[in-house]
């Protein structure tokens, strides 16, 4: 994963995170010698998104296939959560 300072973002703007992002997917942005932020091609964001909706999507399906569900009405959801 690339690296670039913030004195580099700073002084360089956007092209610091082009030429960042041109040899690797994400960048990570370092505040005074410590990783603070990651910045990403929007693509890969939509992408890495997407992972993490299929992923709860499988445990969805996960969870209704070994029976570990609740059907309720709505009035019966909201006592039950008052309960705990």
């Amino acid at each position: 994963m690339s690296h670039i300072s913030a004195n580099d973002l700073k002084t360089k703007g956007i092209s610091a995170i082009e030429l960042a992002l041109s040899s690797a997917p994400e960048a990570m942005v370092s505040v005074r010698g410590k990783d603070r932020f990651v910045v990403m091609d929007i693509a890969h964001y939509h992408y890495l998104r997407e992972c993490e909706l299929d992923a709860a999507l499988a445990q969805t399906r996960a969870d209704l296939a070994a029976g570990r569900v609740v059907q309720e009405s709505p009035a019966a959801h909201l006592a039950r959560l008052d309960s705990l």
